[in-house]
């Protein structure tokens, strides 16, 4: 079984007999999820999966994954905060704002329509990769202080950062509703 699960996770049996500090971060990666499948588990938890990898072996962890999905018919939570690699692996995504969920919808609505403030603001921010192209959309820059995580704010957790914030957002913390067919969005401005 062990040597099964290190195979399909793109290792060599003789890794089973090395001791843990003769592992490059990616073979880590891959143990980790060769321990995760040992359970045939239908969920996975990937919490920040790729952010301590080069960009070599993000590409080769993520397609692993996806391969993992497709084959073993596995869903997985991806916690991450590569907004790139996030629409590439997920087809739902929920965008979180101190621990609060702000918007939910399917990956190519969220990314195409982001109705959400802070949401509008995290996709404004991803890097375009090609110097020569020029963005049609504008950066959304936030101004203001950060909440306290640990003692959040009354209402809006993003009023104090918002540019559609009134006093209702400082007051009253706005629930998540549908705005079209599988868009949740918590935000008084909508």
């Amino acid at each position: 079984m062990i040597h099964g699960l290190l195979h399909k996770v793109g290792l060599a049996p003789d890794h089973a007999v090395r001791y843990p500090h003769e592992f490059s971060g990616g073979q880590r990666q891959r143990i980790g999820i060769a321990r995760a499948l040992a359970v045939s588990p239908d969920f996975i938890i990937c919490d920040e999966p790729i952010s301590a990898l080069d960009v070599s072996i993000q590409a080769q962890i993520i397609n692993m994954l996806k391969d993992l999905q497709r084959e073993l018919g596995l869903t997985y939570l991806f916690i991450a905060h590569d907004l790139s690699m996030v629409r590439y692996l997920s087809d739902k995504v929920g965008v979180m704002y101190l621990g609060k969920l702000v918007e939910t919808a399917e990956s190519e609505i969220l990314y195409k329509t982001p109705l959400h403030p802070y949401t509008q603001t995290l996709l404004s921010s991803i890097p375009i990769p090609d110097p020569n192209r020029v963005s049609t959309s504008s950066r959304v820059l936030i101004k203001g202080d950060i909440a306290d995580a640990v003692n959040p704010p009354v209402g809006c957790r993003f009023n104090s950062r918002c540019r559609y914030a009134d006093s209702q957002c400082a007051q009253q913390e706005p629930e998540m509703r549908e705005i079209s067919s599988g868009h949740y969005v918590a935000c008084h401005a909508l």
